[in-house]
């Protein structure tokens, strides 16, 4: 049996999931993973927590995300626990990683969330900074593209009690996004470092609506 060193599968992690995403939709690409890593790297600098489980959690957090895969949430820790069991990685590690990409998604304002942890605090926090601020806002809307939806419309209003088989199937403008999902985030962050870097990513949301709408209504 191969031995890994944390180095070494962090690094074929790496590898793998670049092979993986080659050719993903721009806002859930191999670039969007190094952004989650990198804000998962720069938080757990203020937290106690395993940070081999932290980097393997951010790395393969989004490896098969069901809104690729016909809502399967099962593909991603199916593939991430096939991987990461070629890495002999130990059971104990492999299975904290597989429970933080069962539980880091957002699914809507009546989530449930089932596993606990810090490491998942972490990388959570991380995903979640990269759906905010200039780069949440960009993928917001190259994602919106993607799917062919509207950027707004004034007629259908934001859902805000959406259940999470109701988020996940939503057609909604992108505009809606925002408010179902995008300007909650920032309270529901986990860690001291995620919350004050949301604080501005929020504020430039907020700022960017605001001239949002004054384009759109032709104020000025």
């Amino acid at each position: 049996m191969v031995s890994f060193s944390s180095e070494e599968i962090i690094q074929n992690t790496i590898n793998f999931v670049k092979k993986e995403l080659k050719d993903a939709e721009g806002g859930h690409d191999w670039f969007h993973i190094e952004r989650v890593f990198k804000n998962a790297l720069l938080i757990s600098k203020n937290e106690d927590v395993d940070l081999t489980v932290v980097s393997l959690g951010a790395l393969l957090h989004d490896i098969a995300d069901y809104k690729f895969h016909d809502g399967d949430e099962t593909v991603g820790p199916s593939k991430a626990r096939k991987f990461l069991q070629s890495q002999n990685l130990s059971e104990e590690k492999m299975e904290h990683v597989v429970n933080i990409i069962e539980n880091v998604s957002f699914k809507g304002g009546n989530m449930e969330q089932r596993f606990h942890s810090k490491e998942l605090d972490v990388v959570q926090d991380a995903d979640r900074l990269d759906a905010i601020g200039a780069i949440g806002i960009a993928r917001t809307f190259n994602y919106g593209g993607f799917k062919n939806r509207k950027m707004y419309d004034p007629e259908i209003k934001p859902n805000l009690n959406m259940t999470p088989e109701e988020y996940k199937n939503s057609d909604a403008p992108t505009i809606n996004h925002f408010y179902e999902k995008l300007l909650l985030l920032k309270d529901n962050m986990n860690t001291h470092t995620g919350r004050e870097i949301a604080e501005d990513r929020h504020w430039f949301m907020e700022k960017f609506l605001e001239q949002f709408y004054t384009e759109w209504e032709g104020r000025k």
